[in-house]
Parts: structure tokens; sequence; C-alpha cells
């Protein structure tokens, strides 16, 4: 096939406004036709709404298909419950510019998560993507939207029954086939074609993004269905210790992520989201995973400079570390490295007193994203079998009494650490 002009690739750029299609102009260059060509000058008529859509764009008959994503990401949908009247008319305005270029189009749209609360079931339903065909070419634009935690969402392929599934071949449909969240990102404006576009101004790492970005929501309906058996506690000192649990969870996501360090929900923290998407008032502290190649000496002194004093730290970088940094009042950080064995995932325990050792297993699992408590943060995509490890089949009982060393399911005796290195492996202070 004949090589693409530089006008045309402008147009290309153009079309998708965004960092996805700068990342596959390489396909565009050496696989389009004229016709393609011709239907991507149509696209780029349709992206002029300023809807925060992102695009895929795929030859569906095409024995090698040529897939681009982009994100407009000039205006991320801000709506709670029903659509703003701009944005609604951006949404008319879209489908009537395809109707007249003589596309066919498929909405597909589902509940709104962000009114998902406890006491706030709105089940308004709202736009998460919209295919276009024409011919043997679809245009598959995936909205976003932006949510507490200063990040953006995007909602799931699902199809529902209604839906005409020989539409397009969904299946290579892939960006947007699981919700997914991302950093808001900043966007540089830049004019091309005598058209002013929006890009995310850092594009690698939006990129990089797109491999981890799949999205948990968390389980509302089964929350509201625990509160019924167990009502929650409202109680003045629950409440105080909820708040300052919330301001600990964030100083500590906001320092790691400074450093750069992954960590997730673990322990009672990742309980009491999967559970009841809330803190449990009585754990008095807010607990944290952090796999241990991701360990930075850095660690101590970050948290030491944010107002948090390290209260101990048990075992070393090649066994069993702990950490646990105090922050206010009574409320304590602890900070739980894992480590890697060929069919499982563990953490360490320590007994300061008697030097005894414990390992906790678990079955080996990968990160998603949800939102809790107003922040993104990492839990396990395999929440239940992670929950189920460290508190059993009975793990949606409350237990407040609890015993590190013998309560949880999955705990061992792992020894005890020699006394010549009491005074590195046992610190308390």
């Amino acid at each position: 096939m004949q090589r693409i002009n530089k006008n045309v690739v402008l147009a290309l750029l153009t079309l998708t406004s965004s960092v996805f299609l700068l990342f596959q102009l390489y396909y565009y260059k050496y696989y389009l036709s004229p016709k393609e060509v011709f239907l991507l000058q149509l696209q780029k008529r349709i992206l002029l709404s300023k809807a925060g859509l992102a695009l895929q764009h795929t030859l569906i008959s095409s024995p090698l298909p040529v897939t681009a994503t982009s994100s407009n990401g000039a205006v991320f949908s801000k709506v709670k419950g029903s659509q703003s009247g701009q944005d609604g008319i951006q949404w008319v305005s879209l489908v009537r510019a395809a109707e007249k270029m003589g596309f066919r189009w498929l909405k597909i749209q589902n509940k709104d998560p962000r009114l998902e609360g406890m006491d706030d079931l709105s089940g308004i339903e709202i736009p998460l993507h919209y295919i276009f065909k024409l011919a043997a070419h679809a245009i598959h634009l995936v909205v976003f939207y932006e949510r507490s935690g200063n990040y953006v969402w995007h909602g799931p392929l699902r199809l529902k029954q209604n839906i005409d599934r020989k539409f397009v071949p969904f299946r290579k449909l892939h960006f947007g086939r699981y919700p997914g969240a991302y950093n808001k990102p900043e966007v540089l404006q830049l004019s091309i074609d005598d058209l002013k576009v929006q890009i995310p101004k850092n594009l690698s790492q939006f990129l990089e993004e797109m491999s981890h970005s799949r999205f948990l929501e968390c389980r509302y309906r089964e929350a509201r269905a625990f509160f019924q058996l167990y009502p929650d506690d409202a109680s003045l000192d629950a409440v105080e210790f909820r708040k300052k649990a919330k301001a600990l969870l964030h100083l500590a996501a906001l320092t790691l992520n400074n450093l750069g360090v992954r960590f997730w929900l673990s322990s009672g923290t990742c309980l009491g989201w999967y559970r009841q998407c809330n803190i449990i008032p009585y754990s008095k502290d807010v607990d944290l995973g952090v796999f241990i190649q991701d360990y930075k000496s850095d660690i101590i002194p970050a948290f030491q400079k944010a107002g948090l004093p390290l209260k101990h730290k048990f075992g070393k970088v090649e066994d069993s570390l702990e950490l646990s940094f105090q922050g206010e009042d009574d409320v304590k950080l602890d900070i739980f490295f894992f480590y890697e064995d060929d069919d499982h995932i563990w953490n360490g325990g320590t007994q300061a007193k008697s030097g005894k050792k414990f390992k906790y297993l678990f079955p080996k699992f990968t990160l998603c994203w949800t939102e809790f408590v107003e922040l993104k943060v990492h839990v396990p995509c395999e929440t239940l079998r992670y929950v189920e490890a460290n508190y059993g089949k009975d793990w949606k009982v409350p237990v407040k009494v609890w015993d590190w060393k013998s309560s949880p399911s999955n705990v061992q005796y792992n020894g005890m650490w020699p006394v010549d290195e009491w005074d590195d492996v046992i610190q308390v202070y």
C-alpha cells in the first residue's frame, strides 16, 4: 500500500486528539488504504464534540485489524445523576452528526456508580460506551467520568440482553472492556490542522496506566445487607476514629505515592472495604501491604517528615519486614511487606517480647484500583480469596476480639529470631 503523506498524518492526529493515537501512528502510516483515509476524515468531524471521550477505531474486516485509541481530554463529565443540559446537547449533536454521515450507532449505558452509596441509590443510568458503524468500520467511544479522589473512570463494555451482538465484533474492542481508573491527566492544548485539540501532557504515563487500570467497585449492595444484620456503630468514638483513620490513610497514600511505592489495602482495612465499604470502627489501625521488591529505604524518613514517627520496626528486608507508624492519638499505621514463593505470597509477624516469628500465607494475587473513603487506592483483584485466607469462611461475621498470633486462618509459626539479631530485627520506640 502507498505511504500516507504529511497532511493525512496531521488529519489522523487531529482525529484522535490524544495520547493513544500518538502511540500507534506507526500502524496508520503503513496499513491504511485511501478508502480508510476517507473514513478517518469523517471520524475527525465527529470528534469535534467536546464530550469526555476515548476513541477506538477498528477495521472490522481487516485480516490484521488496525486499532487506535484516544482520549479527547477536553471535558471529563462531572455529572452526578442526570446529565446537564450542555452535556445532553453534546451527546445529541454527536449522534446526529454521525447519522448524517451514514453511521449506525449503539449506546451502552449502566447505573452511575458514583451514586451507589449506602443511602443514595438513584438508579440513574449514564452512557458508558458509544459504537458507531459504517460499512466494515467501527468507532468505539469510551466515556470517562471524573470521580472523588481526583481521578477519572470509565465503565465496562458490558452487553445487555437486548444488545445486537452482531453489530460489531465486540471481542476486537479491547479498550474499556473492564472498568478502568486513571489519574486525572493534565492536558496540553495544541493547534493542529487549524483545529484546537487537547492531549494528556504526560503521554508516556497515561499509556503506562492503561495496562493496570482495572477497577473494582465497592460492593454497596452486600454492605447494606451486612448492616441489616449488624447495625453500624454510629457512636461518637466510632465516628471520630473513622475520621482519623481516613486522614491517616490519605496521608500514607500521599507519602507512598510520592516515593513511587505501590501499596494496597490489607488485613482489616481491606476487610472493611470489601465487607462494609467503610473503615471498621473497632480495628484501631490502618493496614497496608507492599511487595518487598517495592521497598525503599526512604520510607521511614518520608513518614517521619510527614509527622508520623516510627512506632516499631520488626524483621529485615530479607525476611518478615514490618513497619508501624504512630498517627493521631491511638490510631496507628501498619505496613506489611509481602514475599513471593513458588505457589503463594506471605508476610511476616514478630512477637517483640519472645522473638517468635510468624508468617501469613496468601494465594497469589494481582492489584486493581478501587475508591475508598474518597481515595483511589489498590486492593487485591482476587479480593475474596485474599480475605478468606486471612479471616476464613466466616469473614462476614464481625469479630471484635482478635489475636494477631492465633486468630488469622492463615497464620503459621515460623521459628524464632536468633538472640544476637534482636537489636536489628526487634526495634520498638
